[in-house]
C-alpha cells in the first residue's frame, strides 16, 4: 500500500485494514483518492462486514491514485470495486454499496449463524 510523506499509511487505509489472522473473509475495495466518495464507501463496507461477519474479515483498501498498476490484476475499470478474494470463489462487485442485500448477495457473504439476513 501507499505511503504518505511521512512514510507511514494514509488514515482512509488503516481504517479499512484488519489483522489477516484467522479471517474467513478477505476483501480488497478499489478507490480513488480520499474523497468523500472513497471514504463512504470503504464505511459502508467496514458497516456490512461487521453487521453481517462480526470480525471474521480483513479489508484491504487500494488506492488506484497511488497504486494504479494494481487495476490490471483484479481487471478493475470502475469504482469503487470490491473483491472477495477468500472464501473461493473470488467474487466482484462494481459501483454502489449502499444496497446491503445487493453487496451481500453480490460478495456471496453469509452473516454470522446467529445473524439474520
Amino acid at each position: 500500500m501507499g505511503r504518505n510523506a511521512d512514510g507511514k499509511r494514509s488514515a482512509l487505509e488503516n481504517r479499512g485494514k484488519k489483522e489477516s489472522v484467522g479471517k474467513e473473509y478477505k476483501l480488497r475495495i478499489y478507490i480513488a483518492g480520499e474523497s468523500e466518495k472513497s471514504r463512504e464507501a470503504v464505511r459502508k463496507l467496514e458497516k456490512i462486514c461487521e453487521e453481517y461477519l462480526g470480525g471474521r474479515y480483513e479489508i484491504e483498501v487500494v488506492d488506484l491514485m497511488k497504486t494504479p498498476q494494481l487495476a490490471a490484476g483484479d481487471q478493475i475499470f470502475a469504482i469503487p470495486t470490491v473483491i472477495r478474494k477468500l472464501p473461493p470463489p473470488m467474487k466482484k462487485l462494481i459501483g454502489d454499496l449502499s444496497a446491503t442485500e445487493k453487496v451481500l448477495v453480490g460478495l456471496d457473504i453469509k452473516p454470522k449463524r446467529n445473524q439474520k439476513c
